[in-house]
């Protein structure tokens, strides 16, 4: 449990400018060892129609196991709080056509009933 007398601390990142843009990656493969986790996150042509598709790794990542779990649980957070606000986007209310894709019916409402 935190000290409530203790200062709250922040943490001040910078970017340099060549960084800031990231990596594009439409492919991330997980393994891990004993110790660590390693994601390594690629940029694939998924339109190739050979065997073998060509790809090259954007960026690789080492993490402690607790640092893995804390990733996985802000990745959840994160996700459910753009899946609620894609949701609220798709209301008739808001000029959507009705939620699809989950679980929702699309194509209930006109514009007409909003």
């Amino acid at each position: 449990m935190s000290d409530p007398n203790q200062p709250e601390r922040h943490i001040n990142i910078h970017f340099a400018p060549e960084v800031m843009a990231g990596h594009y990656s439409n492919f991330a493969n997980v393994s891990h060892s004993d110790y660590e986790f390693t994601i390594t996150f690629a940029r694939v042509d998924h339109e190739v129609e050979d065997a073998e598709i060509p790809g090259v790794v954007v960026s690789r990542l080492n993490l402690s196991p607790k640092f893995m779990r804390e990733l996985i649980d802000a990745m959840e957070d994160n996700f459910a709080k753009w899946q609620t606000r894609e949701g609220i986007k798709n209301l008739p209310e808001f000029g959507g056509g009705g939620i699809t894709g989950t679980g929702g019916a699309a194509g209930d409402y006109t514009d007409d009933e909003a």
